[in-house]
């Protein structure tokens, strides 16, 4: 699972108990796992079909810095299964985990599903190639 971003938990993220409000770590999680879900079709054409049970094991609090994991987890003809983790980054506690998220791709016009040409394989061979241009980078720089 990649860590690829990170929100700072804000008094307007806040419920009445004062810790991060679900309906927010949901609203997160989805944004998140879209543009994870985009980044990996290579297509902004995308909507979220389903999200499947979140269970929520630990609070965040005003301050707290979370931060979502998030992995492929089968790719269909039309659509993308993924997973997130969103922890806390200081202690690492798991806050929740929505562990079945479908993103499914449309035809910007008439809405329909359609095929994205990817496979399981094929992402996770662009993901190791985008990882390896990433240690490159850092290796030239030194």
């Amino acid at each position: 699972m990649r860590f690829l971003s990170r929100r700072l938990v804000m008094p307007n993220d806040l419920n009445y108990a004062n810790s991060l409000f679900g309906g927010r770590a949901l609203e997160w999680i989805d944004e998140e796992s879209a543009i994870y879900a985009i980044c990996q079709l290579e297509t902004n054409c995308l909507v979220t079909k389903h999200i499947g049970e979140i269970n929520f094991e630990s609070p965040a609090m005003q301050g707290d810095i979370v931060e979502f994991g998030l992995e492929t987890k089968s790719v269909g003809k039309t659509s993308i299964r993924v997973s997130c983790l969103v922890r806390n980054k200081a202690t690492k506690k798991t806050i929740c985990l929505a562990d079945d998220i479908v993103f499914v791709k449309v035809d910007p016009v008439t809405r329909q599903p359609v095929p994205h040409g990817k496979t399981l394989e094929g992402l996770k061979s662009q993901t190791d190639k985008e990882i390896r241009s990433l240690n490159l980078i850092g290796e030239k720089e030194e």
